[in-house]
């Protein structure tokens, strides 16, 4: 299933974005005044001079599907360099270039241009084992990429990244519920990271349905379900775009839980599903079932998104499909529910989201209740995948494409006999 987040955006909102983010580039700098992340990624081009001819194919792919210099001003690898310096160091909302009109879909389209540059599909590529034949899932670029997302973290922890003029342009978009007493004093955030990764007032802002019934599966998080995929007798899931067997695609378990996981082959016959947080949502997310922890793992690999330019709308589109997941950055929590079987929870990076916590509590033998605290995501989109073992018997409720809110009924355990 392959869903494409689209809401239509104003042309000019779009020339504004990409267009200020060269803007803040041309400070004058020399060659030699690159901020660190840049020169890291100029030191690994010089050593690996394949990597820069395939970036600038990359980005001359990109320029072949979207000419514009307005909306693709990136146009050649020395622009590029400019363009990773501003964004290394810059606040999501300052790409906007007009501060007084945030919105959620602008910010998203900043994390989109900047995959846009390295999602382009190249012929030297392909047949080594990627998810997709682009750049950013090859290594050692794709480890570069991890260093980016962790470089631009670092400085939206800093107080920097924040001030009540930025708080003001969150709170004007409706998006983001700050209007509605769901969350935390904005006191309480100094830097963007915690304004990103805010608390709840209360658990009163997300009541947990159906509390005392342990056949009720809840949503995770804020977010959009995408729907329910098998789960063969092997441990495969067939997909769309995923190893192709047989004019089929497979992925598997083992691909989502490593090969050392003691319950890589625990979900044969059982049911995958997955949901989408948008940059907007609350980005903590809780125990969608109760029970026992018995593994915990985080995984890191890549820090990817697929992208797609739509020449009618003049923006960029994230595209959420069904198999990026398997080889992306992120963690896992299996949980006995006894009744109902195990359950794996996997908080799933996207995009510069390359950070996925855990609460100090998660550990193998604690006996967290559905609806406590799993973790938290930092700035970005990200995604949400569990599985069902086959004698849970999960049928998903909540609707695909419907946006959900946390601890809300997203299916239910119906056992089999």
């Amino acid at each position: 299933m392959k869903r494409t987040i689209s809401k239509t955006k104003l042309y000019l909102a779009i020339i504004v974005l990409v267009a200020s983010i060269l803007t803040i580039s041309t400070v004058a700098m020399g060659e030699d005044s690159h901020k660190a992340i840049t020169q890291d990624l100029i030191n690994l081009i010089e050593k690996n001079p394949e990597i820069g001819n395939m970036l600038e194919a990359s980005i001359a792919k990109a320029k072949e599907i979207n000419p514009d210099p307005k909306t693709n001003p990136v146009q050649n690898l020395s622009d590029y360099y400019d363009f990773i310096d501003s964004t290394s160091e810059i606040i999501p909302q300052d790409v906007l270039g007009d501060p007084s009109n945030i919105t959620r879909d602008q910010i998203l389209q900043s994390i989109c241009y900047f995959y846009f540059l390295v999602d382009q599909p190249l012929p030297e590529l392909e047949n080594k084992g990627l998810f997709n034949n682009t750049i950013q899932y090859y290594e050692p670029f794709s480890s570069w990429l991890r260093d980016f997302a962790d470089a631009w973290g670092l400085f939206l922890d800093t107080e920097e990244s924040w001030s009540p003029k930025i708080y003001q342009e969150f709170y004007n978009d409706p998006n983001f519920g700050l209007q509605k007493g769901w969350y935390e004093s904005s006191s309480n955030w100094s830097t963007f990271n915690q304004f990103f990764s805010r608390y709840l007032e209360s658990p009163n802002a997300r009541p947990i349905a159906s509390p005392n019934d342990t056949s009720v599966v809840v949503s995770p998080a804020d977010s959009v379900p995408q729907g329910t995929w098998a789960i063969a007798n092997d441990s495969t899931i067939e997909v769309k775009d995923g190893l192709e067997v047989k004019l089929v695609h497979y992925y598997s378990v083992e691909d989502l839980l490593g090969n050392d996981s003691m319950y890589k082959d625990a979900f044969a016959n059982g049911v995958l599903t997955h949901t989408f947080l948008n940059v907007n949502d609350y980005h903590r997310y809780h125990f969608a079932v109760g029970g026992t922890i018995k593994e915990n793992k985080s995984i890191v690999q890549n820090v990817a998104l697929e992208v797609s330019w739509n020449s009618t709308g003049k923006k960029y589109d994230p595209i959420d499909s069904t198999g990026w997941q398997f080889s992306q950055t992120r963690g896992y929590v299996i949980v006995d529910t006894e009744k109902y079987g195990l359950v794996a929870l996997i908080p799933m990076g996207m995009a510069q989201v390359s950070s996925v916590n855990f609460e100090k509590g998660v550990v193998v033998g604690s006996a967290p209740e559905k609806g406590d605290m799993l973790g938290n995501f930092l700035f970005g989109g990200s995604d949400f995948i569990m599985l069902f073992q086959d004698r849970a018997g999960f049928e998903m409720t909540a609707t695909p494409g419907i946006h959900i809110l946390m601890g809300e009924e997203y299916g239910v355990m119906k056992g089999t006999t």
